[in-house]
């Protein structure tokens, strides 16, 4: 059975205990943050020259997706979908738990100020519904461990948000370079931040664990400028980033997150290409662009790049890209492909006992636990952030450490799931190299000024391009349209002269 847990009611009394049981005395390890359609149409015939196209979209997220819904509605016919996967959503995926429900393995929240989504949903008619926080969350260290109500945020200090949050008011989400103090805060980290703000080693592993749950890296190797242009994404309220209530981590939505790609892909019938990777892009420079791929050749006179820019590196560009933009994308950093898993049980029993199903765990596997039940509790599904570095990259073994670990939190009635999924995207996914933008100190004053401008007809669009909530779900829908436009734009120019 497991132990007691602490009713303490000192926060930080309790987690300078912990850290006694754990033996540690700062960070929580190191980070390893290391359904679809069926093929729609026939392969792709090399095309004539008189087969152009208006535009092409690389990319079947949620990104291109949008693009491809916005050109739809504004009644452009000539395009097309190009998708490398077997299945479209890019970053975000459904897992079926059984009884006609899904648990998200991939991209699953949205929260406020995210309106573009939200609008998104509202139209495709996915409905939405609160992240489960009500209760205490249990943080494990050694063979201590400590039941907190942290009131739906990861237990950081309100006072340090609050210096977060008023620095992030001038460092602009979509340009951070364009910051008055760019050059002065590119260069930290926000751990070399966090230094200097004298935080007790307790309260330093809710910082620590936050951090990389947003950032994809330990706090050491993230930029300090990148980092308050995500805050300034959340209203410039640190709070609003980085807690579960009222927070980017709020609201989930019914049928996962991937159903919205579902839904927009059904709109597109044989526009869209599936297990169609684009491996070579010739004459961006020209009137009309050529895309070479594994199902044919594609000539357009726009092509709407909705993809990471990491991942353009796999393409090869001749003319080469300009060297600033191609720059960008080989510092790029592309390392944080997460580590996703989804234990599932019969019912979600933990919350029987006061219990949100929450999990922080001092130098173990686990980065965050929490419930991802389906909206009604019908069944219990437990996801977590895993560090691959302490973690069995063996299923089974996976699964039973990870049911050890719950046990101990919960009892043994978490020795004896029902089912259980291991999403391990660096492994499982070519396409997707990085999960999570985990942006260095330097990057954006080096190579800021080349994220958004056109190469010839090549439009850059994805996620990392938005103005605001950039690396986001919101972030993704709202390059999309503004990708749309451009491409519309571009083409009623090139009418007119």
């Amino acid at each position: 059975m497991a132990k007691k847990v602490s009713s303490d009611t000192s926060i930080n009394a309790q987690r300078r205990q912990l850290l006694k049981f754990a033996g540690a005395s700062a960070a929580a390890g190191g980070l390893g943050l290391s359904a679809g359609l069926a093929k729609a149409g026939a392969t792709l015939e090399s095309a004539s020259s008189d087969d152009v196209l208006d535009i092409a979209i690389i990319g079947g997220g949620l990104s291109g997706l949008t693009s491809a819904r916005d050109l739809q509605r504004a009644g452009c016919e000539s395009f097309v979908v190009l998708e490398a996967r077997d299945r479209v959503g890019g970053r975000t995926l459904n897992y079926d738990v059984g009884h006609g429900e899904v648990s998200d393995v991939g991209g699953q929240w949205i929260g406020p100020s995210q309106t573009a989504v939200a609008d998104l949903a509202r139209e495709l008619e996915v409905e939405t519904f609160p992240s489960y926080y009500d209760g205490k969350t249990v943080i494990l260290g050694g063979e201590g461990q400590l039941a907190i109500d942290l009131e739906g945020t990861f237990g950081t200090d309100h006072a340090i948000a609050e210096k977060l949050s008023k620095l992030s008011r001038d460092v602009p989400s979509g340009a951070p370079w364009r910051s008055p103090r760019a050059e002065e805060l590119d260069k930290l980290s926000v751990g070399d931040w966090l230094a200097r703000q004298d935080i007790k080693p307790e309260d330093r592993v809710s910082w620590d664990g936050s951090i990389a749950l947003t950032g994809g890296v330990m706090p050491a190797k993230m930029g300090f400028l990148h980092f308050l242009s995500m805050i300034n994404s959340a209203t410039s309220d640190y709070f609003k980033l980085d807690s579960i209530k009222d927070s980017a981590q709020g609201t989930r939505f019914v049928g996962g997150a991937q159903l919205l790609s579902i839904k927009m892909a059904k709109e597109l019938g044989d526009k869209l290409r599936l297990s169609c990777p684009v491996r070579r892009i010739s004459d961006w420079d020209s009137d009309v662009v050529t895309l070479h791929t594994d199902q044919g050749t594609i000539r357009a006179r726009q092509v709407i790049m909705a993809l990471s820019p990491p991942l353009c590196q796999q393409i090869e560009f001749s003319p080469a890209l300009p060297e600033k933009r191609a720059a960008l994308q080989r510092a790029w950093p592309a390392h944080s492909p997460a580590r996703k898993t989804a234990m599932v049980y019969s019912r979600p029993f933990w919350r029987e006992q006061g219990l949100n199903g929450h999990i922080f765990q001092v130098n173990g596997p686990i980065i965050w636990a929490y419930d991802n039940s389906p909206v009604n509790g019908e069944v219990g599904v437990i996801n977590a952030f895993v560090s691959n570095a302490n973690l069995p990259s063996d299923h089974n073994q996976a699964k039973r450490a990870l049911a050890e670990i719950y046990a101990q939190a919960w009892g043994d009635k978490a020795l004896r799931p029902v089912a259980y999924h291991d999403q391990d995207w660096g492994q499982v996914d070519p396409w997707t190299i990085t999960c999570i933008s985990a942006i260095p100190p330097g990057f954006w004053t080096t190579h800021g000024e080349a994220l958004n401008p056109p190469s010839g007809k090549l439009i850059w669009s994805g996620t990392e391009t938005a103005d605001i909530w950039a690396g986001y779900m919101d972030g993704a829908v709202r390059s999309g349209h503004q990708s749309a436009l451009e491409a519309l734009n571009a083409l009623r120019l090139r009418r007119r002269t």
